[in-house]
């Protein structure tokens, strides 16, 4: 094992500081025990000057915070001014010796955090610690709520007299931290304004509207993954994107959805996997897999999806924030990826899924919201790899005659414990502009299409398919009607008529222009 650190540095495992200071808390403990875990995405450190300050990456604290250079000083401050990184702390009761976690325990057995951590270890670890009653104390929550989003209320633990308000199983158990960016957005209240829209809405235009997103959302999903489907395809997977959040998940749920997903099943073995899984590509010479990220192995997964399935039910069941249980849900599906073939639709399906089922978007309305990733498909990558990158150092494994990995290593908590925050406020945004851009523009842009179409009527009495073409003639020439327009499909109209419905067009869609795969 390595030393507690005790002289500021200005980089820490190829992490740069804001400036000069010693790394504590988790930072120290993964330090000093070299935890095969990847590092947490916030550190925190003891600065050499009396002032604090913050970055993304840092929260740098003064000396008065220095915690002893201890397994207890350091637990404490982590519990205290980081809040509960199960990830961390599960790699560390596995090198600690459990006497030297009981010693910390009953030197403090009143004591908040040594309480949380009591708990913690026994709730990890599943092994009761030599620890007696800690007498008539109030209780606390095992998570901080000031940390971390989690339950309002949960279990009582008389014998810690701890709260158990963890989101999940220990099964699987990610959890999102408190930050600016997340508590910006969710005052917004987004399902309020999304059926704010809906209210106002005429039930006809509603109607259209979303069968419009719906359909958006359906083919995104599909090139997301870089396919391009046919109509009817795309059409049968909004049906089943519509019908997210009605029946109860569960693991035969998800081999259900699977089998729609894959369609033409000859060349996929259908079901939890059998063999190992990555995403990546193959050397080009040896065929050798050249992993981006390693899949969950398939002895882990039956509970790994079970827990997911439970956490689901039971953060949606608790009223938590149902965008950041879909965050954890989603991704962590994604990071566990359990099917040989289908986890990205199926990803995404999940996020509908949670926000069905807690009913934050309205029942009419599916928001598109993988429409919303496929236009930040870049930054959509990269939050995949803020987790999945650094894990890859982690996973030992070899490459298999089939041209698949084979892990050797036990790599079950690091899909059970990941630092969902980045994917919630990535997916926060992407609901964002689903209610504030992409569902009240869908239902302007129909209004002014039922006026466009009223007032083309009271000038000429044409078809509705006919008004339709000459409106889609005018968007593509930014509202003016083409030459070649006026001398084939529309030639029977005047100068004057053209004038008024190159007029009319610019007063319904003001500053449109082409807008690729809408429809009347």
């Amino acid at each position: 094992m390595g030393e507690w650190i005790s002289d500021p540095v200005t980089v820490f495992h190829g992490r740069r500081l804001p400036e000069p200071a010693r790394p504590i808390g988790y930072a120290a403990l993964w330090h000093r025990y070299e935890l095969t875990v990847p590092l947490p995405h916030r550190l925190a450190a003891i600065a050499q000057r009396h002032h604090q300050s913050a970055t993304p990456e840092w929260e740098i604290l003064t000396p008065r915070h220095a915690p002893e250079p201890t397994l207890a000083g350091n637990l404490e401050f982590a519990l205290k001014w980081e809040g509960a990184d199960l990830g961390i702390l599960k790699w560390l009761f596995r090198r600690v010796p459990a006497e030297d976690v009981t010693a910390i325990v009953r030197a403090k057995p009143t004591g908040v955090y040594a309480r949380r951590l009591w708990f913690l270890y026994e709730w990890l670890m599943e092994e009761r610690l030599d620890v007696p009653d800690p007498g008539k104390v109030r209780s606390v929550p095992a998570v901080d709520p000031k940390h971390h989003y989690v339950p309002l209320r949960g279990k009582l633990s008389s014998r810690h007299k701890v709260v158990d308000n963890l989101p999940g199983p220990r099964e699987f158990c990610p959890l999102v931290r408190r930050t600016p960016s997340l508590e910006q957005v969710r005052e917004k209240r987004l399902d309020e304004r999304a059926r704010a829209v809906i209210a106002r809405t005429h039930p006809d235009v509603l109607a259209r509207a979303a069968s419009f997103l719906l359909l958006s959302d359906s083919r995104a999903s599909f090139r997301i993954e870089g396919e391009q489907p046919s109509h009817d395809r795309a059409a049968r997977w909004g049906q089943t994107i519509s019908e997210a959040g009605v029946i109860p998940l569960s693991t035969t749920e998800l081999e259900r959805l699977q089998r729609i997903v894959i369609g033409d099943d000859r060349f996929v073995s259908l079901g939890l996997r059998k063999e190992g899984g990555f995403v990546g590509s193959h050397d080009r010479f040896r065929g050798d897999p050249l992993p981006d990220h390693v899949s969950a192995r398939p002895d882990d997964l039956p509970t790994l999806v079970q827990g997911l399935v439970t956490y689901a039910d039971t953060s949606i069941k608790a009223g938590m924030d149902p965008v950041i249980v879909a965050a954890a849900v989603a991704f962590g599906f994604l990071y566990v990826h359990p099917f040989e073939d289908g986890n990205g639709r199926l990803h995404r399906w999940l996020i509908h899924h949670v926000l069905a089922a807690a009913g934050f978007n309205p029942p009419e309305v599916i928001f598109p919201v993988s429409a919303a990733i496929l236009r930040q498909l870049a930054e959509y990558r990269k939050v995949l790899e803020s987790y999945s990158k650094p894990l890859l150092s982690y996973i030992e494994w070899r490459p298999t005659d089939g041209g698949n990995v084979e892990v050797s290593n036990d790599t079950a908590d690091y899909y059970r414990y990941f630092d969902a925050t980045a994917h919630a406020e990535f997916l926060y945004r992407r609901v964002e502009e689903t209610v504030m851009t992409d569902l009240p523009e869908e239902v302007a842009y129909l209004e002014a299409y039922d006026r466009f179409c009223r007032e083309v009527q009271g000038v000429v009495d044409m078809p509705g398919r006919t008004i339709d073409r000459l409106q889609r003639f005018l968007r593509q020439g930014d509202g003016r009607l083409s030459k070649r327009a006026r001398i084939r499909e529309f030639k029977t109209l005047t100068d004057e008529e053209v004038a008024k419905f190159e007029a009319l067009f610019q007063e319904c869609f003001p500053g449109r222009s082409e807008r690729a795969g809408a429809d009347g």
